[in-house]
């Protein structure tokens, strides 16, 4: 028996689930949310990498996560943070949609935050939860914004996708996904990316991680990408800026 097609507006089709109690039915998208073919190139190459050579914390622990948000937020500076991949910004959870946090100055630069930030940071505001309490959910920190507009704060209008990055042994927390989707602004934005989906063994990726013949006008900003994530020359025809 062959599956569904294509609807007559071209998108993929929607399965339908069990029926609510009150009768109705639950639609489930069958694809699941995707990065595009240079987003996942660049995040797939800073994993990879990190999976190899992690960053070590004091204690000798790996910390491979800390490793992509390091390369990406190291991206972003170089690029005068108008990166499109966006590491940890910290959003306001009590905002609809959620706020990132700042920096005062420069719009596209995240909020410098230490610990405590919130006794000197958090706004006072009567419709905001007081005092801050550690645990609760009031701000949510995503692996990767991608933004539609990089010379553009990461506000929800601007968010193409939030991607959470998975290395083995790292679960979703309680309320994660839902809190990404709601900063995401739709549950179709947020991408789980995981480590086996990266193909790291793959000679290909030790090779070119960014698809050259469809760079175009892009070549510039994505041959610093290339250079700052994967530490290395760009391949043949990407200028070195």
């Amino acid at each position: 028996m062959t599956g569904p097609a294509n609807t007559p507006s071209g998108k993929p089709p929607l399965a339908v689930g069990d029926m609510s109690r009150q009768g109705s039915t639950t639609v489930v998208s069958i694809n699941k949310p995707k990065l595009d073919y240079t987003d996942n190139k660049v995040l797939c190459s800073a994993m990879c990498r990190c999976q190899a050579q992690p960053n070590i914390g004091a204690d000798g622990r790996s910390l491979k996560q800390e490793c992509v948000s390091s390369r990406l937020k190291a991206l972003d500076t170089a690029l005068g943070h108008t990166s499109p991949y966006k590491a940890e910004y910290t959003y306001d959870m009590t905002k609809r949609p959620p706020e990132p946090f700042l920096d005062k100055e420069v719009q596209t630069k995240g909020r410098d935050l230490w610990p405590g930030w919130t006794k000197t940071l958090w706004p006072k505001d009567p419709a905001r939860p007081q005092p801050y309490k550690a645990g609760r959910g009031y701000t949510r920190r995503p692996d990767v914004v991608i933004v539609k507009d990089p010379t553009k704060p990461p506000i929800q209008d601007n968010i193409k996708q939030v991607v959470e990055m998975k290395f083995p042994g790292d679960p979703y927390r309680p309320r994660q996904k839902e809190s990404y989707s709601i900063i995401a602004g739709d549950a179709s934005k947020l991408v789980s990316m995981e480590l086996k989906e990266c193909g790291c063994n793959q000679a290909e990726l030790e090779k070119s991680n960014i698809p050259v013949e469809q760079l175009g006008p892009a070549a510039a900003i994505l041959g610093i990408i290339y250079m700052a994530v994967t530490k290395r020359p760009p391949p043949g025809g990407v200028p070195a800026y």
